[in-house]
């Protein structure tokens, strides 16, 4: 009898643990977001995690998601097209230097503040106008493939400055400043770091060792465990996935020894969204463990911020810590300056970027 009154209670308390998100949500709200049916969602995470969480709000509420899988580049040169009269409802995941720019063009909409915002750990991981709610957080990196530096006789990078040595000319892949949120995170870090001359220096001397400027921020990862990138820059959580979830052992992540940046993740909603208030659902859904707990099971191994959200053990596993970020690093600067740094960074590059850093 105890065995089974222990059963039922423990039931009982899943029960209400998976109840709690949608007693908090208004049903009002969640009446009017049926009603609209649909929801349109751009998604700058990985896919995986992307489907996974569209499929579970679906299942959650019965509201049809569209989803379309797009760089954090690409997202507000879309949406800047479409003139107000935008194709998507809210934008998943990605980097948040995209979201700040995306916001200074008038392409966000501030105008619901969702009640789950109360979660976060801190204020650092919302935008202060409120046009975007972080999710996760995730370190800016190396990975190594660990077989091919063996085989050339090389050590792996130890600090930003070790990535301009002459030896690793045409070894280093990181991703296109048009199109992808994690150069854009890497030219402030830089600038801030460095100084502005400095800093654009120090990225005109990198694109000599650069080998390939991938489309995604993601990109470099995928293509170390194989050896076709011997370094990549990137976000380290991107290495652990190609560590447990695709097998390469050969992958070896760095955390700079001389400092480093973070990524926020955000969810926000587009100004002039079609299906307003299936988006503040969405909201709320995106700031609950319901939505960030999926990405562990992914692959997408990233810091979570909210308070309620169960941690994925991965991070800690591999000895990465929040505590690497550069405490210099200025997170309001760097909302006003990203798009000024990048056209900096491109011009000075000059010829090199026509080729190399084309959005078709």
């Amino acid at each position: 009898m105890k065995k089974l009154l222990a059963i039922l209670l423990a039931a009982l308390m899943l029960l209400a643990c998976c109840s709690a998100f949608a007693e908090e949500i208004d049903a009002d709200l969640i009446a009017a977001a049926k009603e609209e049916g649909t929801l349109v969602v751009y998604g700058s995470c990985e896919e995986d995690y992307l489907n996974a969480a569209c499929d579970h709000f679906e299942e959650l509420y019965g509201i049809k998601v569209e989803r379309q899988r797009l760089s954090t580049g690409e997202v507000p040169a879309k949406i800047e097209e479409e003139n107000g009269n935008p194709s998507a409802d809210v934008w998943f995941g990605g980097t948040n230097n995209p979201y700040d720019s995306a916001a200074a063009k008038g392409l966000l909409d501030n105008s619901y503040v969702p009640a789950n915002a109360v979660h976060l750990l801190s204020d650092l991981y919302k935008d202060p106008n409120g046009y975007w709610y972080g999710i996760y957080t995730g370190i800016l990196g190396f990975m190594v493939n660990t077989d091919e530096l063996t085989r050339l006789g090389l050590e792996a990078p130890q600090t930003w400055d070790d990535l301009l040595k002459e030896e690793y000319k045409g070894l280093i892949w990181f991703s296109n400043y048009n199109t992808a949120g994690t150069p854009k995170l890497a030219a402030n870090l830089m600038l801030q770091m460095k100084g502005h001359d400095e800093g654009i220096q120090y990225l005109v001397d990198l694109d000599k060792n650069v080998q390939i400027y991938t489309k995604s921020g993601s990109g470099p990862s995928k293509n170390v465990g194989t050896g076709e990138c011997v370094i990549g820059i990137g976000f380290l959580h991107d290495g652990i996935t190609q560590i447990l979830d695709n097998g390469y052992e050969n992958v070896g992540l760095v955390v700079p020894q001389d400092g480093t940046a973070c990524e926020i993740g955000p969810v926000a909603i587009f100004k002039g969204a079609k299906h307003p208030n299936a988006a503040h659902l969405f909201m709320e859904y995106a700031l609950s463990p319901d939505c960030v707990e999926l990405a562990d099971d992914t692959g997408s191994y990233q810091f979570l911020v909210l308070d309620n959200a169960q941690q994925p053990e991965a991070a800690a596993q591999f000895g990465l810590d929040l505590g690497a970020v550069w405490d210099g690093y200025d997170f309001a600067k760097a909302v006003t300056d990203t798009d000024q740094n990048v056209a900096d960074v491109i011009a000075a590059l000059g010829d090199a970027a026509d080729d190399r850093f084309k959005t078709e």
